[in-house]
């Protein structure tokens, strides 16, 4: 904030300065009262006297026009015109608003008004991602903040309350201000929270939400390790011999991981195989005698109120319990192991409810599947058993505590997820590669042995357990929880003038899944914005799952596909109004679990489907599963992709059967098997690791290349319309995902433009009463903290020492590790680092936490806690480079320095994930708490 003590006549002074967006820099013409545009490039405004401005809070120096001095009042006063956003958040136009003379405080001097680029522009429409966001209202009138970024063409009640809007009548007062260094900064939050006060709460009909917003609500996980004198003293105790045992246990506990997560499995595929199969015969036999007498619109109501009523179970679970165990989970654990902290997403109650909701949502005849969720299954096993206890239960077993931090706790979740890919599909390979290509943000090579190890053991136990389940102990045939069958090589091969069909279909897969997406991401949007209380979310499941069951009973009752019962494979044949000895062959697609359906599409011999049925099936499940992805339900969508694409690839097959004249080489299966992949690679986007996995599913290498180019077609056809659906929820939940590179043309972007300014330091030696309120100060809510040299020269900004995190300061204040006089050196008790083991991860809050009056005037010293050797950017570094050094060291905070290693701003997780590229170029995300 340098130059924010320049004092200059008001006639030629920038006085106000509204920041928009990110292109000019507002320059006073000399000549008249209008405003030049100057590059971004320049680090500061100027008016026409060579007086330099400080830039506005955090954005960087990226000023837009502003009206000329002559328009505005003086001693803090403001007689103009101002345009506010305009009220409707559907229609961004802007409208004049006369407001009255309004006193901002014991400032002299002028004072700024709010304009857009152009002052004729009144009631002109604004591009959507115009709004204001920080008002300078020059050096001697401070700085305004909103209490955080709004919608774009919503009003900002801070600056609305300024300026005297009459729905704001409040007037800020001396005691409103703030004194921080040389720039008085205006403190609204206090106003606001009491306007928030005076409001009585209530459910709000609509949620408004944007996709270009970035929830401040999650924080970093630090994958860097703290290099205090604690973490360096133990390190160095640690002989050769203590480090083969931490070795050991590591693989240690990716055998434990291996064994829970394969036994997990077991659990779900039984119990859903015994209730699924209990509620098709009780549905089968109704359907059997009410169909001989008459009144078959009892059987449609007895299928439809058993799948609402299992469905309601498993919905009400997830939305009053532990609403982070809805959907599949892939996207939260991607986030995870990209260095975001989402709240429960590994705890042990996730976990309960999450197998309890998958197999009620199975169960419940949803157009889902149960292998999705066995990724994060298999993650909270992993972060429970590495930590050697359970916070949930209270219960630690004095174990494996060396482990007991992010970096650690991150490696074995990559390898719970692995093991669940691998219990889903009997892929230990894929389950790698899984890991690897959607997971795994951090790799080394000492991990992926260690991950391949916890898949094996993960796959074996799920074969062992179902062989003796099913009656043969020593086969060993069930490696996964779908096993896609045998293809025969010599009957299903293929031939070169196949190729093209292959990337033609994935050619399909990929519009396809980009329409799946697109219309799952508006049904997402209106979730998010209209059914966002737990009873309305329970009411829309129950509702999905009784329309999927009427559906289903509809297109068995109308289809009159009859096919021979002798020689078949179908579990619940329904006969209906077919022949003795006949079945409704559209009852082996909806009367069925969606694993079974997919595998009765692939081995079913030709002739098993009419081309009708498959068509009216495609269409109807496809709809279907796009109204269930996003229900609060644990479900996944492997599973209805893979059933959508085998559908249609089948109905490809029998097309080309009767293009070719039935030509051996037409098979149906095998194209239902490309469909398959192609409209799940079109939906999820991956390639590598799925290719793996369907070929181990297969058990058949032969069909690796086409596989493989299919998933490369419909990736590179998807991408082209939208983002894959994993994406595309990280998205909409806001979460600010760090992708593996910075965006391609941010290169004139420097760290002092994205950086937090102003820091908040500690000395080194500091007051407990200073560590206590800031810790307590709820507008600010910071992590991380630079620590700076005790300076009794007030006027020189001290070096950077290093860096301490609020969860280390906590233990701190926990255990009273202060002393009475500044002079003392000698504490009462000193900590060890298993102190601070024990309080992860749930450290507790600064409220729970008693200072008394006399210890908030004694002293604490943080040269032992903090990390001597932060990592620091200079603020003249690109914000590719800032982006490479914070990404691939996973740190939760990146101390901003200048040429004298003082400290000039702190790099977020956050400053960097508002930078996108978008359909227009580099777009700039606004921070909400949503």
């Amino acid at each position: 904030m340098s130059g924010s003590n320049t004092r200059a006549s008001s006639a030629g002074v920038v006085v106000g300065i509204v920041q928009y967006g990110r292109n000019y820099v507002g320059k006073r013409n000399p000549g008249g009262d209008t405003w030049d545009k100057v590059p971004r490039e320049r680090q500061v405004g100027q008016d026409n006297n060579g007086i330099s401005w400080p830039r506005a809070g955090r954005r960087g120096p990226n000023w837009d026009l502003c009206l000329p001095p002559e328009r505005l009042g003086t001693s803090g006063h403001r007689n103009g015109q101002f345009l506010p956003p305009a009220r409707d958040s559907a229609s961004p136009r802007w409208s004049a608003l006369t407001a009255g003379k309004v006193h901002l405080g014991p400032f002299q001097g002028d004072c700024g008004a709010i304009t857009d680029q152009n002052q004729a522009g009144l009631g002109k429409p604004m591009s959507k991602n115009r709004y204001v966001e920080h008002l300078v209202l020059s050096p001697s009138c401070g700085l305004i903040h909103s209490p955080a970024a709004p919608l774009p063409g919503t009003p900002l009640p801070a600056v609305a309350q300024a300026f005297g809007d009459e729905r704001a009548p409040k007037r800020l007062t001396p005691s409103s201000f703030l004194r921080i260094g040389q720039l008085s900064n205006v403190d609204l939050n206090e106003d606001i929270r009491e306007l928030e006060t005076e409001l009585p709460r209530q459910h709000p009909n609509e949620i408004p939400h944007n996709e270009k917003l970035l929830s401040l609500k999650y924080e970093s996980l630090d994958y860097d390790n703290s290099e205090n004198q604690l973490f360096l003293e133990e390190e160095r105790r640690i002989n050769h011999t203590a480090f083969r045992t931490v070795e050991i246990k590591r693989w240690v506990i990716c055998a434990m991981i291996g064994i829970l997560t394969g036994l997990v499995a077991c659990f779900i595929d039984i119990v859903v195989e015994n209730l699924a199969g209990l509620k098709y015969r009780v549905v089968k036999g109704n359907i059997d005698k009410f169909t001989e007498k008459g009144g078959l619109s009892f059987s449609l109501l007895l299928w439809a109120t058993l799948n609402a009523s299992v469905v309601m179970v498993g919905s009400v679970i997830v939305a009053f319990i532990e609403p982070v165990a809805a959907g599949s989970g892939i996207p939260q654990i991607k986030c995870y192991l990209n260095g975001v902290k989402i709240p429960h997403v590994v705890r042990l109650k996730t976990l309960v409810i999450k197998v309890c909701g998958v197999i009620l949502s199975v169960v419940g005849g949803l157009a889902v599947g149960k292998e999705g969720p066995m990724i994060h299954s298999g993650a909270v096993i992993a972060a429970g058993i590495s930590q050697g206890r359970s916070t949930s239960l209270k219960r630690d077993f004095k174990i494996f505590e060396y482990f007991r931090r992010d970096t650690e706790k991150r490696d074995f979740v990559s390898a719970g997820a692995a093991a669940g890919v691998s219990a889903a599909f009997g892929a230990p390979v894929g389950g790698v590669l899984f890991s690897l290509e959607e997971g795994a943000s951090f790799w080394n090579q000492f991990l992926t042995w260690r991950i391949f190890f916890a898949s094996m053991i993960s796959t074996f136990t799920l074969n062992s357990v179902l062989s003796v389940y099913h009656g043969n102990a020593w086969d060993l045939s069930s490696p996964g929880l779908i096993n896609f069958g045998r293809f025969d090589n010599e009957k299903m091969g293929y031939t070169i003038q196949e190729i093209p069909i292959f990337i033609f279909m994935g050619v399909v897969g990929g519009i396809l899944g980009a329409l799946f997406n697109a219309l799952n991401y508006w049904l997402t949007m209106f979730r998010i914005r209209y059914i966002h209380r737990p009873c309305l979310q329970v009411v829309e499941a129950m509702l999905v799952a009784a329309v999927t069951a009427t559906v289903g009973f509809v297109m068995i009752y109308c289809s009159r596909d009859c096919q021979p019962i002798q020689g078949s494979t179908v579990a619940y044949p329904l006969q209906l109004f077919c022949a003795d000895g006949e079945y409704n062959s559209m009852a082996t697609a909806f009367f069925n679990t969606p694993e079974k359906s997919v595998v009765n599409l692939f081995h079913d011999p030709p002739g098993s489907y009419n081309p009708m049925t498959l068509g009216m099936f495609t269409l109807m499940y496809f709809f279907l599963a796009c109204w269930t992805y996003g229900l609060t339900v644990s479900a996944g969508v492997f599973i209805p992709s893979l059933l959508i694409g085998a559908a249609w690839g089948r109905l490809f097959g029998i097309s080309l059967s009767y293009l070719t004249k039935g030509s051996i080489w037409a098979d149906p299966g095998k194209y239902a098997l490309m469909g398959a992949a192609a409209q799940l690679g079109g939906i999820v986007r991956m390639t590598l690791s799925l290719t793996v996995i369907m070929m181990e599913a297969t058990g058949n290498v032969t069909y690796g290349f086409p596989i493989m180019l299919v998933l490369m077609t419909a990736k590179i056809v998807g991408d082209y319309f939208v983002e894959g659906l994993y994406d595309m929820h990280i998205q909409l939940q806001s979460v600010p995902f760090l992708h593996w590179e910075a965006p391609v043309t941010s290169h004139s972007l420097t760290a002092r433009e994205v950086m937090s300014t102003p820091v908040t330091c500690l000395r080194r030696i500091e007051r407990v009463g200073t560590v206590v309120d800031i810790l307590s100060d709820t507008s600010s809510n910071h992590n991380g903290f630079p620590v700076v040299e005790s300076n009794p020269d007030a006027t020189q900004v001290a070096g950077l020492r290093g860096l301490i995190l609020r969860s280390q300061l906590i233990v701190l204040l926990k255990h009273k590790v202060f002393v009475e006089r500044a002079n003392l050196s000698l504490v009462q008790r000193r900590l060890k680092l298993k102190d601070f083991r024990d309080a992860y991860p749930r450290f507790p809050p600064i409220q729970s936490i008693h200072v008394s009056q006399d210890e908030r005037e004694c002293m604490i010293d943080l040269s032992e806690f903090m990390n001597p050797s932060p990592y620091t950017v200079p603020q003249e570094a690109s914000l590719p480079r800032v982006f490479k050094l914070f990404r691939a060291l996973g740190l939760p905070h990146l101390v901003g320095v200048c040429n004298h290693r003082q400290v000039v701003g702190m790099v977020t997780r956050k400053d960097l994930a508002r930078y996108r590229l978008g359909k227009e170029g580099l777009e700039e995300l606004s921070l909400a708490q949503t």
